[in-house]
């Protein structure tokens, strides 16, 4: 399976599979790996992309 984190970029829209409270969140940045997304309800948080995969918003 491809890793769909790597197609993450600034800007777009996504929320996190394991923590929907947090809101939808807009990706800051995506390099090696490590993607910092700022949520709406928990603010600029640093993911680890080896471990979570992150969901795409298309539509808010």
């Amino acid at each position: 399976m491809e890793d769909l984190n790597a197609l993450l970029e600034p800007g777009m829209l996504v929320s996190h599979p394991d923590r929907p409270e947090w809101g939808i969140g807009q990706v800051q940045s995506n390099i090696g790996g490590r993607i910092t997304v700022n949520f709406r309800e928990q603010g600029k948080v640093v993911i680890d992309g080896r471990h979570v995969t992150l969901l795409p918003v298309f539509d808010d």
